[in-house]
């Protein structure tokens, strides 16, 4: 079904041409000013030049032409040429119970599905996830839901740190720590023990120490090179340590991001690539687009309209070492082979936009990725604490994403037990919950883009524009669709109070704000308009008394509204990565 402004414009594109005018100047937009209009349409100033006429003798001429529409109930030109519109409540009632019969409310699916690959969470094995992994897998993962529900193949990729300098430090350290362990014994031939020699803990507490001491001992960082060397060359032992380390912390990740309700649908990492580097970096030699510089192999990628210095992409270093530019561009490799993506997204911090630059054109310029196939990059600001700075422990360390979880429903729990709505029994479930919802919209609330401030008092809070004031609207109506006790094939009469209407109006627009959020990337976009839609609610919930109403067709009629509120608010929120709870 088309969207409502959608519909609202063929019919002003008519009136233009009705009044002799070219139907293009039919654009319709919401009304900045709700007070005056619902709606408006600009196109008469945008046609005086052309057709040499006053825009509000332009904008009279198409006001006359719906004077007696089935769509709208007012139509009135205003100088110094707009065209200020309000809906008919009866057509606006039809729309809502047309929106309701479709599977997707109003939202197109894609007529040309696309495959698209997210690159999101990016964390490195052996470190447990910390606040600066939030961002990249909140906003991936609410991407990813609404790529699909745009009606596109979507592919989240975790692409793992997993093959550098780390595995060789963590080898090193063991050997140090426990020298007699099989996998240190060149001569041994047998199979390797299923499990591993070391926990989680003790693995997240081995990287540290061996990062520290190579930053003290070069004997120490040199023996990690070489381990890493040996590593990547195939050393049995090594790689028996280096499979271990990959299960027991792949498993930990798992575990936190589930409790983010993140989920990848590809667990795969730099050593998946190893292979593919050698045969591209040979065909980079052999087609003239690698160079030597300084013994290092670069390709140029500077172009004649850059306005800034854009170094070349450095792929192999003077010791023919890889780098993070060498692996990123052997993942593009393996993604053209296995899943001929036609969009590449990555969502990553922002100050890496020159290496995704760096990316992005040697991979285009050596014909790596296809010319059809698009590379984005999203980056992401930082999250800071009240102090402006990036968001630390009260100890001034980097906080773990487990404690910064736990922090937030400790606070959800002690303000749901405070309003005394749930039972203590069902409360840690409820403040799970919940604060999962306070943790993502607090995030995704802001732009992308920008840095914001982590503010715990106020992303909890059950006023404002935040989660658990967004769930608190979905619980309100739960409650009141338990109450009623009435026929379920009920029809929307039309808007019977401005309020009502502002509810309606609100939640005609769920296909617009949808497409509109995914079409630039914008999670915030649908925040924005649920806290709007959730205030509409309200602001109808509190002029209203819903099961108090002794004519049974308008209850029944409140309850077809609510009911069509509650999907598109549990369908919006399933959008941002998170859900209601029965009762706060």
């Amino acid at each position: 079904m088309k969207k409502l402004i959608e519909l609202l414009a063929k019919e002003m594109a008519a009136a233009f041409e009705r009044a002799g005018y070219d139907a293009s100047y039919g654009r319709v937009n919401l009304s900045n000013r709700p007070d005056l209009c619902e709606y408006q349409c600009n196109g008469a100033l945008a046609g005086a030049k052309a057709y040499k006429k006053a825009p509000i003798q332009i904008a009279g001429d198409v006001a006359a032409q719906l004077a007696d529409g089935s769509i709208f109930s007012m139509v009135e030109a205003v100088p110094p040429g707009f065209v200020n519109l309000k809906v008919r409540e009866d057509f606006l009632a039809s729309y809502l119970m047309d929106m309701q019969k479709e599977e997707k409310m109003s939202v197109t699916p894609a007529k040309e599905p696309k495959t698209i690959l997210i690159d999101y969470g990016g964390p490195n094995v052996a470190k447990p996830l910390h606040v600066g992994h939030l961002r990249s897998a909140i906003i991936g993962e609410s991407l990813k839901r609404l790529g699909r529900y745009m009606g596109h193949k979507v592919i989240g990729d975790v692409h793992l740190g997993d093959w550098g300098l780390q595995m060789g430090l963590i080898i090193t350290e063991l050997r140090r720590r426990l020298p007699g362990l099989v996998y240190f014994d060149d001569s041994y031939q047998g199979e390797y023990p299923k499990e591993a020699p070391f926990t989680i803990g003790e693995l997240e507490e081995i990287y540290p120490a061996a990062s520290q001491k190579s930053k003290e001992d070069e004997a120490y960082k040199a023996e990690a090179l070489q381990a890493t060397y040996l590593l990547q060359q195939g050393c049995r032992g090594y790689r028996a340590l280096w499979k271990h380390i990959m299960q027991v912390s792949v498993a930990d990740l798992q575990a936190n991001y589930q409790r983010l309700q993140v989920d990848f649908d590809l667990w795969k990492g730099e050593s998946d690539v190893q292979e593919y580097i050698p045969a591209m970096v040979r065909d980079m030699q052999e087609k003239g687009f690698a160079r030597e510089d300084a013994g290092a192999l670069v390709v140029d990628i500077k172009e004649e309209t850059d306005t800034k210095e854009i170094p070349p992409c450095m792929i192999l270093k003077s010791d023919g070492a890889s780098l993070y530019t060498t692996t990123d561009m052997a993942t593009l490799v393996e993604r053209m082979k296995l899943y001929h993506p036609d969009e590449i997204l990555y969502v990553a911090d922002k100050r890496q936009e020159m290496h995704f630059t760096q990316v992005f054109r040697c991979a285009k310029k050596t014909g790596i990725v296809d010319a059809g196939t698009k590379l984005f990059f999203l980056g992401f600001g930082t999250m800071n604490g009240k102090d402006g700075k990036p968001f630390k422990t009260r100890e001034g360390g980097v906080m773990r994403l487990e404690n910064l979880i736990g922090e937030i429903n400790e606070e959800m729990f002690h303000k749901i037990v405070e309003n005394r709505s749930v039972k203590d029994k069902d409360a840690k479930d409820t403040a799970r919950i919940v604060g999962l919802s306070a943790i993502k919209y607090g995030d995704l609330s802001n732009q992308a883009t920008k840095d914001y401030i982590f503010d715990i008092d106020r992303f909890t809070s059950f006023e404002g524009n935040t989660g658990p004031y967004i769930l608190y609207t979905i619980v309100r109506i739960k409650s009141i669709l338990h109450r009623y006790d009435g026929a379920n094939d009920q029809k929307l009469l039309p808007a019977a109070s401005s309020s009502e209407k502002g509810l309606m109006l609100a939640l005609a627009g769920f296909g617009s704000a949808m497409e509109e959020a995914f079409a630039e990337r914008a999670p915030h976009k649908i925040c924005s308009y649920i806290y709007e839609l959730s205030n509409a609610f309200n602001r109808f919930y509190h002029e209203t008394k819903i099961l108090a109403e002794e004519d049974e067709a308008q209850k029944a009629s409140w309850i077809c509204l609510l009911r069509l509120t509650q999907r598109v608010l549990e369908t919006s929120i399933d959008l941002l990565g998170f859900e209601a709870p029965e009762k706060m």
